[in-house]
């Protein structure tokens, strides 16, 4: 029989899990890996939660997983006390970028950018974790990046946000392994959403190509994988961490980058 082709996207397997009973957050659900999450993690049977700054996106994304849209601007502190508190699996997702040298990052954008992606998850984190702690178990999935991991140019504010979450992520797993609760990092590489095409357009400004260039040339340039990755396979990774075969493993980082960081 001729092997799968590793160019291939995700097979329709799925991984076994039930989470019926428990309560799930995802923020920035409402597109790309967000909203790949909360389809998976709903029909795990999951109460969930979505969680994003667009209405209208979130409130399509809730009707489809079956939950409870939340219509939040997570660097508003307000708005994150306003959200659910009593959940067992909390998904990290939100984020931003903008592409620019460090000497022209605009210092407002750098400070918003770190609001969302670490101060939020940060204030969602002490929020759930007493919840978590009680019941004896949790999981806390931050969606961190190769970003977490490694250095690009001109995403000073991304780069560092997801360096950020990665130490917030391991202070986590050190705190809570006692109460049952994990909480580890997944790192994707360039994932087909949104975000990574608002980028194609941003590098190819930054770069003067054509954006056609932008996913060969820049994005993929240190994948062997040579294609993005689909955020259903993100979504998947994310549900493997909620099993019971994942107790042992917290603190983590795992790469989903098609091998960029094994090159």
């Amino acid at each position: 029989m001729e092997a799968p082709s590793s160019q291939s996207g995700p097979p329709a397997e799925s991984v076994r899990l039930d989470l019926r009973g428990r309560a799930v957050l995802v923020t920035g659900a409402g597109s790309g890996i967000g909203r790949a999450c909360a389809l998976r993690l709903a029909e795990a049977g999951a109460r969930v939660h979505l969680a994003d700054i667009d209405a209208e996106a979130v409130k399509e994304a809730a009707d489809a997983a079956g939950g409870t849209a939340h219509v939040a601007d997570l660097t508003d502190e307000a708005a994150v006390a306003a959200l659910p508190d009593a959940i067992d699996v909390l998904v990290n997702n939100a984020g931003v970028q903008h592409v620019a040298p460090v000497e022209a990052f605009p210092p407002e954008r750098f400070r918003r950018m770190h609001a969302l992606m670490v101060h939020a998850p940060f204030l969602l984190l002490r929020r759930a974790l007493p919840h978590m702690y009680a019941s004896g178990w949790g999981r806390v999935v931050n969606i961190s990046s190769v970003h977490g991991l490694r250095a690009s140019p001109y995403k000073a504010a991304y780069v560092s946000a997801k360096h950020a979450l990665e130490g917030l992520s391991k202070v986590v797993a050190a705190e809570a392994a006692p109460h049952g609760v994990t909480s580890n990092c997944l790192c994707p590489g360039y994932v087909r959403t949104p975000l990574v095409e608002r980028q194609i357009t941003d590098q190819a400004d930054v770069h003067g190509i054509a954006e056609g260039e932008v996913t060969e040339s820049v994005l993929l340039r240190r994948s062997p994988i040579k294609r993005l990755a689909e955020p259903e396979e993100v979504a998947e990774a994310v549900a493997w961490l909620c099993t019971p075969h994942t107790g042992y493993l917290t603190g983590a980082s795992i790469s989903l980058d098609g091998g960029w960081t094994a090159t």
